[in-house]
């Protein structure tokens, strides 16, 4: 693989271009890596709005109509729910670990099964997400690429 960087202050923008024969998973791979970088949420804190990087999300949760944004440092609300953002971090390495639960891939410290096919994932800051035997399956494809 061939990288190569033109710097030059008359770029008014950041701009990625991929010259390949054929797309393969590394690619692919590239391209997700490359869309977290540059993916950004809101969420609300103590009656103010912020800017998260998606890349800082360590895991996401659902509960009585509210979604909260878990990061390294702090818990935000988010004003979209779950499906949406579901939606939204779908090619960004986030996985569905419960009907209301996703997690970040990037940020699983250790992976235990748990009883009746379900995982026990340790995340950064050791939070505790458990994945379902529903979504089992696909977390451990997932992990395998």
């Amino acid at each position: 693989m061939k990288i190569t960087i033109n710097t030059d202050e008359r770029y008014p923008e950041t701009e990625i271009a991929i010259n390949c024969s054929r797309l393969s998973d590394e690619i692919e791979k590239i391209i997700s890596a490359i869309r977290i970088l540059d993916m950004k949420l809101t969420g609300s804190k103590d009656g103010q709005q912020y800017i998260i990087e998606a890349t800082d999300i360590i895991y996401i949760e659902s509960s009585d109509r509210h979604c909260f944004l878990y990061t390294l440092t702090d818990v935000y609300e988010s004003p979209l729910n779950l499906s949406e953002l579901e939606t939204k971090l779908a090619e960004r390495d986030f996985l569905r670990a419960s009907k209301n639960c996703l997690f970040n891939l990037r940020h699983i410290k250790s992976i235990e099964p748990d009883l009746d096919r379900r995982l026990t994932l340790t995340m950064e800051r050791n939070f505790i997400v458990m994945v379902s035997r529903q979504y089992s399956g696909l977390v451990k494809e997932k992990l395998k690429e």
